[in-house]
């Protein structure tokens, strides 16, 4: 079944943008319960992801989830040992994740050199995480867009970019400090359900056009990724002013 075309939906400022967005987050997360037991999200960090994140631990029906049925992954991490401010995971620790009821069990962490040899490791075992808990399809990714058109850890023009040999890659010489992460692969990104680009500022605006309007991957990574039922670029008036 070819993926639906992606939907470009406007939010009139950057709190506006993370408000709907924690609470469209819930709703996706209820639905996935509801259809199939339980429910796998991959999270971002940066400052939109973890007030994402935020805005998920604040929304009032926040306890009508049944938190213990839902595992959380991300797109990708930087390949620092736990704890560092620089991770996405503690990005969102402190957004406010560990607020929601969940175990350790069910917030798998990608290993950093703490706990791996090596990133090229640290991607085996979290691909080995993911086979386990049957999470290769997500019901959500959230992804952020940097201004080069990266997303994940997948850089346009970088020789892992277009890496589908694996779910899970390591990547070094990221154009972007730090040099070293593990990434989820495109591939593994398109089998999700849903797909959301989460973008604000204008800084993004041309990152955001070139998305939407589908620019090959030289230019942007954005179009090697699109879900499988739906794929959102939920932005905000400033990222969006350079698509018409």
């Amino acid at each position: 079944m070819t993926a639906p075309d992606p939907l470009l939906v406007r939010h009139a400022g950057p709190s506006r943008l993370v408000t709907v967005t924690g609470g469209r987050l819930l709703t996706a997360v209820l639905d996935a319960i509801a259809a199939r037991g339980t429910a796998h999200v991959a999270l971002t960090g940066g400052t939109m992801g973890s007030a994402v994140v935020a805005a998920l631990a604040d929304h009032p029906a926040r306890d009508a989830v049944d938190w213990s049925l839902v595992h959380f992954w991300w797109g990708d991490e930087r390949y620092l040992p736990a704890g560092d401010a620089d991770r996405n995971d503690t990005q969102n620790d402190g957004a406010g994740l560990r607020s929601l009821t969940l175990g350790s069990e069910r917030v798998h962490r990608v290993p950093g050199p703490d706990e791996s040899d090596s990133a090229e490791d640290a991607a085996r075992d979290y691909e080995r995480m993911l086979r386990e808990h049957g999470a290769e399809a997500f019901d959500v990714v959230l992804l952020g867009v940097g201004p080069d058109g990266h997303v994940a850890s997948l850089f346009p023009g970088h020789p892992r970019q277009q890496a589908d040999d694996a779910i899970a890659i390591a990547v070094h010489d990221s154009p972007k400090p730090p040099p070293t992460r593990v990434s989820l692969t495109a591939g593994c990104l398109s089998r999700s359900r849903q797909v959301w680009f989460v973008v604000s500022g204008a800084d993004k605006a041309e990152a955001v056009a070139k998305g939407v309007a589908g620019a090959p991957p030289e230019e942007s990574s954005t179009g090697l990724v699109r879900g499988r039922e739906r794929t959102l670029w939920l932005v905000d008036e400033a990222a969006a002013q350079q698509t018409g």
